[in-house]
């Protein structure tokens, strides 16, 4: 019975599961897609308010900071549904009031997420000043964002699991796919309709992602029955109610202790300034081409090659990090590296074709980033406390976003130049990947330590054939004194 039970409460692996996939993929191009090519308006907006790059840099930076922190909220009130529900999932909680978590599930954060997305971009389009935008197209836009991006992945996880890979990096490359189309179509919104009417525009398509919600069925009835229907003997009201603690006690809690685990701080510091730099070239690429007197139907083929290169690079990274030859925080170090180096490059472009080529080379090794960073995280903590570990490492990498957009914008400003933002962003890269080196060292002598611990309990038995000797022997003393 047990083994049936296992059965059907295993991931269905395909079937209906394919549907939340390409839902998923749809999700990710509605969201970070969005996101990704919004520098097109940069120019627009700054324009309309004739304000510093720095000030209008903080559009996106409330963006980020609201998708990484709405992310622990959104994640709660997804996550928590399926664990009350579903036993067989292993899932935390985030630090949020279970108890107006359990009201929610995917599919209706996913609703609300798309609701709040499409919000953001309509009231935006009333672009009464410079606030109104923060708190529209900067935090509404954001919090929707998140509420659709967490569900979306998590569903997906869970209809998944030896094919969990793949159903991933299907999902996340709708982010890509999207964005290369996105350029070209937003340039073509902005110069038909204005910025306000693109946004509002834009803000409609959004409200698809509703649709892509209603299509996340949870995942929940087989566990249902595991845990409602499982068999026990007639009268014994006691074994059910002791069944009931007992799988209610297996619902883990939120690790917030992982804060005090070096090698967690260590991965926390990369990633603070990973993000830090991670979305200031998208969102200077533009001002940057004009600036160079690239002509404007040019430059949004910037952005549409930046998206094709970075689905590239998700798919030979996942694939190589997949074969294991390469050690992954290795792997993440090196493309860190390259990352860096490409940023640093960036800025020597004087004509169309370099900066295209400089931007193949950036968004190349950004989308082997994408693939590997988050197992790299598994990998430092543990699958045990990965789904904690995730939420405070998006909370804390929020800090980067929040701060890296409008710090590259301070020095914009102050240089008058836009390339001073990509060696800002090339510069951080670096002292992130530093931070990858010290981790790695860190894991290697806890490695040696273990082993060096666990030495003396194989000594135990430091001569296997002793105990046969003494039984021999034992066996020839009985055999003299028969004798």
């Amino acid at each position: 019975m047990e083994k049936m039970h296992a059965k059907e409460s295993s991931p269905p692996d395909g079937g209906y599961g394919w549907v939340v996939v390409v839902s998923a993929f749809m999700v990710m191009g509605l969201t970070a897609a969005v996101l990704k090519t919004f520098g097109l308006f940069f120019v627009e907006i700054q324009e309309h308010f004739d304000e510093l790059a720095s000030t209008i840099s903080w559009i996106t930076s409330v963006t980020i900071a609201t998708f990484h922190l709405g992310d622990d909220f959104a994640k709660c009130r997804s996550l928590t549904f399926l664990t009350l529900s579903c036993s067989c999932s292993a899932v935390d909680l985030a630090p949020v009031a279970s108890s107006l978590c359990v009201k929610y599930s995917h599919r209706a954060v996913l609703v609300t997420g798309g609701l709040l997305a499409f919000s953001g971009m309509a009231l935006g389009f009333l672009g009464l000043n410079m606030v109104w935008m923060y708190a529209t197209t900067g935090f509404l836009q954001g919090l929707g964002i998140s509420f659709s991006w967490t569900p979306a992945i998590s569903t997906v996880s869970h209809y998944f699991s030896k094919r969990r890979a793949l159903a991933n990096a299907i999902a996340s490359a709708g982010e890509c796919a999207f964005a290369f189309t996105f350029g070209p179509l937003f340039q073509w919104l902005i110069g038909q309709y204005g910025w306000k009417g693109a946004l509002l525009i834009i803000g409609g398509i959004q409200l698809n992602i509703c649709v892509c919600g209603v299509l996340m069925r949870p995942l929940t009835s087989n566990c249902c029955l595991e845990a409602s229907h499982s068999e026990t003997p007639p009268g014994t009201g006691a074994s059910r109610m002791e069944k009931e603690e007992g799988s209610s006690s297996t619902h883990k809690t939120f690790n917030w202790m992982l804060v005090r685990r070096p090698e967690f701080v260590l991965y926390a510091m990369f990633g603070i300034l990973a993000a830090t730099s991670f979305f200031v070239p998208p969102l200077f690429l533009v001002p940057l081409s004009y600036s160079l007197g690239i002509d404007e139907s040019w430059t949004a083929s910037l952005l549409s090659i930046l998206a094709m290169v970075d689905f590239a690079g998700r798919l030979l990274c996942g694939w190589y990090a997949n074969l294991h030859v390469t050690k992954t925080i290795h792997l993440l170090t090196m493309t860190i590296t390259l990352i860096s180096t490409s940023l640093m490059l960036l800025p020597l472009a004087n004509n169309y074709l370099s900066l295209a080529i400089f931007t193949g080379f950036y968004g190349f090794f950004f989308g082997t980033t994408v693939a590997v960073h988050i197992t790299v995280l598994a990998d430092v903590v543990g699958m045990s406390d990965f789904d904690s570990a995730l939420g405070l490492f998006m909370l804390i990498r929020s800090t980067g976003g929040f701060l890296g957009p409008p710090l590259a914008g301070l020095i914009v400003d102050m240089a008058g130049d836009y390339k001073a933002g990509f060696y800002m962003a090339g510069a951080t890269l670096v002292l992130a990947a530093v931070f990858l080196v010290i981790l790695d060292q860190f894991q290697q002598r806890s490695e040696r330590g273990s082993q060096t611990n666990t030495k003396p309990d194989k000594s135990t038995l430091p001569y296997p054939s002793l105990h046969f000797l003494k039984l021999q022997n034992r066996r020839y003393q009985e055999h003299d004194v028969v004798v």
